[in-house]
């Protein structure tokens, strides 16, 4: 098999991991090396489907002593496999790099062997590609959990990003779905990754020559879809690791199903993306906007509205909070007000200083005044929040996206009952129209 043949395989392979993004970490090229990382975002190319492609993302192999049942390369999934030799994977990483086709690398891996057997050809690899390449660009690599302390150790002193894949919410869809890992062997190395880069930042302290350990921190991702936990079970999950291992970021994908399984949705099942989309927004509020996990969902409602996000969704439950002067609120409670971020939060904060803020003011700062102007006042602006007003607040609120027909297709977060209307021969437009007045009458009801 030649390196073409590896490489459509193992990138195809490799697809189904989205715990990837900007580098995280500046690095500057050097007299007798060549390549370079940027803190910003090394991204400079697109796929077709709005996702960066700038970095060689690809596994060292597909062949898995493992049987997890969610995964395209479990044991017992018939696949082409292909297995890279860490010399083929360094010198396909350079002439790429020197074609101008990436800028970095994203490497994984499928357990060969066993995790230590796996961890060490990825030490290699990037032993290589640092050493006698003398590469200095970004480097994401994949922790294998299980794999020895010290494995660990030496390639976080090798990559710029690791990442340990969580993969399921649960011990127990762990323990149903991925019999051969467990929760301890995932969360050991993400720990070991935490209190390495604590340990090396007082270490740089002291001694500026000290080699940096994963200086772009750790990522970890969730599959949502394949087991049954719900949206408030994987938020605070999220929250915990967030806390606990500080992480930089959570992914999260939509289960795609690729395999036959009693214990899996079924193969025609469509994957969650609107589900997906609502974690991502929520797991903002937790980064950004100051929100706790309990705040967003509660025991009464442990999933996301489909057709409010987790912000709005807050709002219509929280009137009792509402409206917020913006000359004189505190930048947090600023925070909660849907229509404000916090890059307006901060601007509202600066400019009020000069002088009392109107609706004009509050538009040219960056104020979505479509939703916020229900839940604030200004200068010479009491708010619009008056009688008979549920139905305009709730049809503000609603995501477009979610009602949205394009041509002839329906969005891919199109609402449940628009899909259903649709199946049944509505045409897409009328279909997205009729759930959106339907959700409108169930969120006003709500308020």
């Amino acid at each position: 098999m030649d390196m073409m043949q590896k490489l459509t395989i193992l990138a195809d392979s490799a697809k189904y991991d989205v715990a990837c993004t900007s580098s995280g970490v500046d690095r500057q090229g050097k007299a007798g090396s060549i390549g370079s990382a940027s803190a910003p975002g090394i991204c400079h190319a697109f796929s077709a489907d709005g996702r960066c492609v700038s970095l060689l993302k690809v596994l060292m192999t597909n062949v898995c002593a493992y049987d997890c049942a969610y995964c395209v390369n479990r044991s017992s999934n018939d696949v082409p496999r292909a297995v890279f030799t860490p010399g083929e994977l360094a010198e396909l990483t350079i002439q790429f790099y020197r074609r101008n086709y990436i800028e970095g690398l994203f490497l994984s891996s499928a357990v060969l062997v066993n995790p230590d057997y796996t961890t060490e050809r990825m030490i290699q690899t990037l032993e290589l590609l640092r050493g006698h390449y003398r590469f200095r660009g970004y480097i994401h690599a994949k922790a294998i959990p299980g794999a020895d302390p010290l494995l660990i150790q030496r390639l976080g002193l090798l990559a710029d990003r690791m990442s340990v894949n969580i993969e399921l919410p649960s011990a127990q869809s762990l323990g149903l779905l991925a019999p051969d890992k467990g929760k301890q062997a995932i969360l050991a190395p993400m720990k070991q990754i935490a209190l390495g880069q604590k340990q090396n930042k007082q270490e740089l302290a002291l001694y500026k020559s000290t080699p940096r350990f994963a200086p772009a921190g750790q990522s970890t991702q969730m599959i949502v879809g394949a087991s049954p936990e719900s949206d408030r079970q994987i938020l605070k999950l999220t929250e915990g690791l967030y806390r606990k291992y500080e992480l930089r970021r959570v992914f999260f994908s939509a289960y795609i199903p690729v395999a036959a399984d009693a214990r899996l949705p079924a193969l025609n099942t469509e994957p969650p993306l609107l589900r997906e989309h609502r974690l991502y927004q929520a797991d903002w509020l937790l980064r950004y906007y100051h929100f706790q996990a309990d705040e967003i969902l509660d025991e009464e409602n442990p999933n996301f509205d489909p057709c409010l996000d987790p912000k709005c969704n807050w709002a219509i439950h929280h009137l009792d909070q509402f409206p917020v002067d913006v000359n004189r609120a505190e930048p947090e409670r600023l925070l909660r007000v849907p229509g404000i971020g916090p890059r307006s939060a901060k601007r509202i904060a600066t400019a009020r200083r000069a002088g009392a803020l109107g609706l004009a003011e509050l538009k040219r700062i960056g104020v979505v005044l479509k939703r916020a102007q229900y839940f604030i006042t200004c200068k010479g602006f009491t708010g619009a929040s008056g009688g008979g007003s549920r139905h305009r607040i709730a049809a503000a609120l609603l995501d477009p996206r979610v009602f949205s027909a394009q041509g002839e297709q329906l969005s891919l977060f199109a609402a449940p009952l628009a899909k259903q209307l649709a199946g049944a021969g509505a045409a897409p437009e009328l279909a997205a129209a009729a759930a959106r007045e339907e959700a409108v009458k169930c969120i006003a009801s709500r308020m």
